[in-house]
């Protein structure tokens, strides 16, 4: 059966070359002022020069050659590239509307098939949006009450770092856990404990499907979608998500058995509701199901990889930067003393607040963006740009724009300082992108960001494990759709 399977695939390969020479180059068919761009390669685009598991450096080294505004052929995905603070707050601010569109990529519609919020398009996305947007601020984003849910949560996180004593552990899956219980406490109103084996498997999943939706094998079938039987990593992707799925859908089922409309508990709650009052006016809405499981998805995996992300960078960067550590747990102190952190505090601590700023700059968790698209034919810098065109806002390129940032691959608090020791704002600030598809959790995220961060800060001073110096932590970023650091064992000192 082996030679049966190579010769099938051999052929279709080989039908798949003949039809991609024939077609040829796609960018011939549009405007001589598109924009300029490496040569393609039949078949490949420009494949050949990518480095996958680091797209976005690429891209970052094209834009030196091309400018800020370039083309990419990626095997049939053609794509424009925009780089700089000042091309992409002129592309999603200034004409936000032009470029409001979701691009259509085939791992992200595979799985979404088009719903919830993230991935969608068109009036699903505005109504979904609308919805989430105003129910996430009906249970505390925001709010005093949101915040005493996180410092709720802090309060368990320092007890689990107290109960290592000093002693080397892995904090990264107790953080992730601490993080997600905040976005579950929104969608389901319940927390899980740390140990918890199916909170635990459902976090994994979630973690993996991050690393392997920016993996090479991934890219790779978005380029190339008709031989997606071949990408063990898409496999992965979807048998991951499948049993994501089965998690949310039991908890689904729970919320419906007891849904009292007049007490609505959670995010779900709300959903459903909406969805009854629905149906009384109209037989065919937005409310259903197939868009509530992908907006809670969406709500899930947001607010848990990137935070978490953040995170593992803040307190890696505190163990690399040491005296920086020292100066932000001094501010702790003298602000703050033995009280629970809240994010009120944070107006009175500028040197803190430019710290965590400049962690989120650094770290710059998701350096491609989301990919966008155009709504409309447009003339963007001289450049014509047609309707539906996939367009990556490149947000590393912002985060480190040498023309906005002192140091830009320096960890550098002072970038948000001025001469007084005041926090200053700066615009080129953009982690959760900007315009119309900025993250809906950008509120949330910088309350748990400032409160995970001040709140164990307070109580302890994290150094490497024995045998490890502040040199040996390597500032490499992993694989993946997010980038993490590497992984280290830390040990968390008390203060008091």
């Amino acid at each position: 059966m082996d030679w049966i399977v190579s010769i099938s695939v051999l052929f279709l390969s080989t039908l798949m070359i003949m039809l991609l020479f024939k077609m040829g180059n796609p960018w011939k068919k549009s405007s001589k002022d598109f924009p300029p761009g490496p040569r393609p390669l039949p078949v490949v685009g420009n494949l050949h020069i990518m480095d996958l598991k680091k797209p976005y450096q690429t891209m970052l080294e094209l834009s030196k050659q091309y400018g800020p505004v370039f083309k990419l052929l990626l095997g049939l995905q053609k794509i424009v590239v925009l780089t700089g603070y000042e091309t992409i707050k002129e592309a999603l601010v200034n004409k936000a509307d032009v470029f409001a569109e979701r691009a259509s990529v085939p791992i992200f519609e595979e799985f979404s098939k088009g719903f919830g919020v993230a991935f969608s398009h068109g009036e699903n996305w505005r109504v979904m949006r609308r919805f989430m947007l105003s129910t996430l601020r009906d249970y505390g984003m925001g709010k005093r009450s949101m915040e005493s849910r996180i410092a709720e949560e802090c309060s368990f996180l320092v007890k689990k770092f107290e109960s290592y004593k000093g002693k080397p552990f892995e904090f990264r899956r107790i953080m992730t856990a601490a993080v997600a219980n905040i976005i579950v406490s929104i969608l389901l109103g319940k927390r899980y404990d740390y140990e918890d084996p199916r909170f635990i498997k459902l976090l994994s999943l979630t973690t993996e499907n991050a690393m392997l939706i920016g993996s090479p094998g991934v890219q790779l079938y978005n380029m190339f979608p008709m031989l997606g039987f071949l990408f063990g990593a898409r496999k992965k992707v979807l048998k991951n998500r499948k049993e994501l799925r089965a998690f949310l859908n039991e908890n689904f089922i729970q919320c419906l058995n007891n849904l009292d409309e007049n007490d609505t508990r959670n995010f779900i709650d709300s959903y459903l509701v909406q969805q009854q009052q629905e149906r009384k006016t109209q037989s065919n809405g937005y409310f259903h199901h197939k868009n509530l499981e992908e907006s809670v998805t969406n709500l899930f995996i947001a607010g848990v990889e990137t935070i978490s992300s953040t995170l593992f960078w803040a307190f890696t960067l505190m163990m690399r930067y040491p005296l920086i550590q020292k100066k932000v747990q001094e501010e702790i102190t003298n602000v703050i003393g033995y009280a629970q952190p809240r994010a009120e505090h944070r107006t009175k601590m500028p040197y803190t607040d430019a710290v965590v700023h400049e962690v989120q700059r650094y770290a710059d968790v998701i350096p491609l963006n989301l990919p966008h698209a155009t709504t409309v034919d447009v003339n963007f810098k001289g450049y014509f740009i047609a309707k539906g065109t996939n367009v990556i806002p490149l947000l590393t390129s912002v985060l480190h724009d040498e023309s906005q940032w002192e140091k830009p691959y320096d960890f550098y608090p002072e970038h948000f300082l001025n001469i007084e020791g005041k926090f200053v704002k700066r615009n080129a600030f953009m982690p959760f992108s900007a315009g119309q598809r900025v993250c809906p959790g950008e509120i949330l995220a910088k309350t748990e960001i400032f409160m995970y961060f001040t709140s164990l800060l307070q109580r302890f001073t994290l150094q490497p494990a024995p045998g490890l110096s502040k040199e040996d932590l390597d500032m490499t970023r992993a694989v993946g759709f997010t980038t993490p650091p590497k992984t280290y064992m830390l040990c968390a000192i008390t203060r008091f």
